[in-house]
């Protein structure tokens, strides 16, 4: 009989989750990922991206809230949720003077649902030396073998810390094509904090943007891309209140704006007459920098 629980709605549901420290708060954080769904954590350091990971994964007991994990609810004490979560944090507890492959064989006996094939092919994939001691491995040799280890017994939720931390480019592009491919099948997850924000175009279809433990904004990477824009523009006006800017300089009479609605801006400055006006698209990282440095302004906006 299989020790899996029942197909639950949400592959991760965090329910009012906080967590507190000396001078910092995360929380109350309300998040739901689906299966099938990438949901990429973006946030400065300090924001509570590894906080949040560490509270789903059952390495950290929240002060408020939960979290569940197809169904299951999340505590250390408890086993339910274990074989549905594949973690790679920022501390792994490899055994150090144990080879890579020697740590995955280890793995092999403690994870129900382990494959020896998936795992050594993942490896030959991204090319883990398996014969190297974890001591003498590289920054990213180590995040391949956390990559590796997350992913050997086969778990629907994937939580991944920095993920690309510390990788060639070639070798980031290959473990983004992996976690790619694992949610194609619709019935497995990926939540994965990042400050490499070029990762989030091959990757991410929702973005959350954290800032000093707080949610400031949930939204679709192709709803930023259609609806930011930057705009400049001549108005002789000194004074111009348009909608949807976020930020705007002005020389004279030459405008420059970022615009969180550009269709509304557009509209605006056409009724006021604006000449010369021309518009850019924005890269999703262009616009995710934005975000974090508007912070709650723009979330409030966005609502």
């Amino acid at each position: 009989m299989s020790d899996r629980r029942p197909e639950a709605t949400a592959a991760a549901r965090l329910s009012g989750l906080v967590k507190r420290f000396p001078g910092f708060k995360l929380g109350p954080l309300d998040l739901t990922l689906e299966p099938g769904t990438v949901l990429a954590l973006v946030g400065p350091n300090g924001a509570g991206k590894t906080t949040t990971l560490n509270c789903m994964a059952g390495l950290m007991v929240p002060d408020e809230g939960g979290t569940e994990v197809y169904g299951a609810h999340v505590h250390p004490a408890r086993t339910e949720y274990r074989r549905d979560v594949g973690y790679v944090g920022e501390e792994n507890g490899f055994f150090q003077r144990w080879t890579a492959g020697r740590n995955l064989e280890y793995m092999a006996q403690l994870l129900p649902g382990w494959s020896r094939d998936r795992a050594n092919r993942l490896a030959d994939r991204i090319a883990l030396p398996l014969g190297t001691p974890v001591n003498k491995l590289s920054r990213g040799n180590r995040t391949k073998l956390a990559i590796v280890a997350a992913l050997g017994h086969g778990p629907r939720l994937l939580l991944l810390d920095e993920p690309t931390a510390g990788l060639d480019p070639v070798v980031r592009a290959e473990v983004l094509d992996v976690l790619w491919e694992i949610t194609e099948d619709g019935e497995h997850a990926v939540l994965y904090s990042t400050h490499v924000l070029s990762d989030i175009n091959r990757l991410a279809d929702e973005l959350v943007f954290l800032r000093d433990g707080r949610l400031v904004l949930r939204t679709g990477r192709d709803e930023l891309s259609e609806s930011w824009r930057r705009i400049s523009f001549r108005l002789q006006d000194e004074e111009v209140e348009l909608a949807g800017v976020v930020e705007h300089r002005r020389v004279r009479a030459e405008h420059q704006v970022i615009s969180r609605d550009a269709e509304a801006t557009l509209e605006r400055l056409t009724e006021l007459g604006a000449e010369a006006v021309e518009v850019a698209r924005m890269t999703v990282d262009e616009i995710a920098v934005q975000i974090l440095k508007e912070g709650h302004n723009v979330a409030r906006a966005e609502g």
